[in-house]
C-alpha cells in the first residue's frame, strides 16, 4: 500500500478521493466544519472547551444539532451553544 509519506500528499489524497464513495467526502467535510466551529467557540470563549481560563469571557453551554446541505448531501453538525 502506498502512502502519503512515500509519495507527494497531494497525489496520495487525490487518488483516495477519486476512489472514495461520498461517505468518505462527507465525513471529511463534517470533521472539517466541527473542527472550524470548535475553533470559532474557543475563540469567542476565550478558552478551549474544557479548561479553566482567567481570560474565559463566555462558556459552552452544550451542542444543537443542525443539518447542513452541501454538494455531497446533507451533512449533521453539532453547533456549539455559548453562554
Amino acid at each position: 500500500m502506498v502512502t502519503p509519506t512515500s509519495m507527494d500528499l497531494g497525489i496520495w489524497l487525490r487518488q483516495q478521493l477519486e476512489r472514495a464513495s461520498g461517505d468518505l467526502l462527507r465525513e471529511m467535510v463534517r470533521t472539517t466544519a466541527q473542527a472550524l466551529l470548535s475553533a470559532d467557540a474557543d475563540r469567542v470563549c476565550g478558552a478551549e472547551d474544557g479548561t479553566v481560563s482567567e481570560a474565559r469571557v463566555n462558556s459552552r453551554d452544550g451542542y444543537r444539532m443542525r443539518g447542513w446541505d452541501t454538494r455531497v448531501g446533507t451533512i449533521e453538525l453539532a453547533i456549539p451553544k455559548l453562554r
